[in-house]
């Protein structure tokens, strides 16, 4: 097939996903570039990360399912070249939503002529690591999304791989953070790493206590990015890294919200040491120089946040 005749066939998938798409969800998305083959593609629900090159399209979350036939809109300005892979940071759904229209819209690459565990599906690849499959199709309940949006290819171990584009692209699994299915993808090429909700640079860290998560685990991750990352001259620059929500960031920038979630969780621990309530720690407001960078006032504020540690660390993991 000759580049024209690949780059029309895709336009015409993307244009039919768009058009399926609801009517109140057409805003232009913000596309901003990252570094080397990666951009970061802004959106209402979060952000996602963009991999292009000479044979695909890889993408990091596909934010909701309202947003969907935007994110297909913007997705074709950078590239004609079909959606190989989706990788999904963890099961929340204002990075799952559009999983279902984002792998129609794509194409399976096949490689094994004679067996293949796909059988005929020839939509995009969805990764993660299994439990988000656990959680989104929810085996011993009702399952919180659509079978079309479930992972189709799942990771158990500490790492994953995927070469694309003449990248090596390096799925890290952090255990108790956001979740207990969270990814981490590290573009070693460009040196761009994603990071979904473990870092955000707009509001307060959320973790899913009953799912797993954890305030330790947010420090940990924050702590893997910052294994991964090196900063540039004078500590600007060098590793971009893309949050789940907010606008692109540097070591330094990750380094300064890893203190921050650390001295709350400190704080917040000795006044429970002391026996204070979470009433009493809530009124004593031990985010208040954060507060103006993280709280939002509509939606995480800095008390959700504190009362969230003091569960946690209080052993009241609801």
């Amino acid at each position: 097939m000759s580049k024209n005749a690949a780059m029309g066939r895709a336009s015409l998938i993307v244009a039919a996903a768009f058009a399926a798409a609801p009517l109140h969800a057409q805003p232009e998305l913000e596309i901003l570039p990252a570094q080397g083959n990666v951009f970061m593609i802004v959106g209402p629900g979060g952000n996602s990360a963009v991999q292009i090159g000479h044979e695909a399209v890889v993408v990091v979350d596909t934010q909701t399912a309202a947003a969907s036939g935007a994110l297909l809109a913007a997705i074709a300005k950078l590239s004609g070249k079909p959606i190989r892979h989706i990788i999904n940071t963890s099961a929340d759904a204002e990075h799952t939503g559009g999983n279902e229209a984002v792998s129609r819209a794509g194409t399976y690459v096949r490689l094994i002529d004679t067996f293949d565990p796909r059988g005929s599906r020839t939509e995009a690849g969805i990764v993660a690591h299994v439990n988000v499959l656990e959680r989104m199709s929810s085996p011993t309940g009702t399952a919180a999304a659509p079978a079309a949006a479930w992972p189709s290819d799942t990771y158990f171990a500490a790492d994953w791989e995927l070469y694309v584009n003449g990248e090596a692209l390096q799925l890290i699994h952090v255990p108790d953070a956001y979740s207990d299915g969270d990814t981490m993808v590290f573009f070693r090429r460009s040196d761009v790493i994603a990071t979904g909700d473990i870092y955000n640079t707009s509001r307060y860290p959320r973790f899913d206590a009953e799912n797993g998560g954890s305030v330790a685990g947010v420090i940990e991750g924050l702590n893997r990015i910052l294994d991964i990352t090196i900063a540039g001259a004078n500590q600007e620059g060098g590793t971009v890294v893309i949050p789940g929500h907010g606008r692109l960031s540097d070591e330094t920038e990750v380094a300064n919200y890893r203190d921050m979630v650390t001295i709350v969780r400190d704080r917040v621990g000795s006044m429970i040491a002391a026996g204070m309530t979470l009433e009493q720690v809530q009124t004593a407001r031990p985010t208040s120089d954060y507060d103006g960078l993280y709280d939002e006032p509509k939606g995480w504020t800095g008390a959700m946040f504190v009362a969230a540690v003091y569960r946690d660390l209080a052993g009241e993991r609801r």
